[in-house]
């Protein structure tokens, strides 16, 4: 996956405020954000599930599923990882999920804006969203 480009995604935020463009919705400046941050926790996740005794199980990692999800922000492609045995269930957006609560991505965006880093969402999504 490739890195994001917080300088790019801010001077698209700052853009779209000048011209009156709203910063949410399709085309929003904080819809790539809110991707990186949802792909981010999948890894998070996929970290999380693959420890020492599924290794010693003979499990590892395998490639990625893409979908579309309908959020707040617009839709955003999250990648959520696989693993070899097809025991990974993620939590933060389940299988076949295709619409995210509201209420999360708006509350990811808010953090952001308020200056915390991604690891600080992060840890929160883990704490709050298990």
């Amino acid at each position: 996956m490739e890195n994001f480009d917080y300088k790019a995604m801010e001077a698209l935020a700052l853009e779209q405020l000048k011209s009156g463009k709203p910063l949410l919705g399709k085309g929003g400046a904080f819809a790539p954000l809110l991707e990186k941050l949802l792909n981010a926790a999948l890894e998070g996740e996929m970290d999380a599930h693959m420890d020492s005794e599924e290794r010693s199980l003979g499990n590892r990692r395998n490639g990625y599923t893409s979908k579309q999800v309908q959020t707040g922000m617009g839709e955003v492609t999250v990648h959520t990882p696989r693993d070899r045995d097809s025991r990974f269930e993620p939590e933060f957006i389940k299988k076949r999920e295709r619409i995210l609560a509201d209420s999360v991505s708006d509350r990811i965006i808010g953090l952001y804006a308020l200056g915390n880093s991604t690891r600080e969402i992060s840890d929160w999504m883990e704490e709050n969203l298990g």
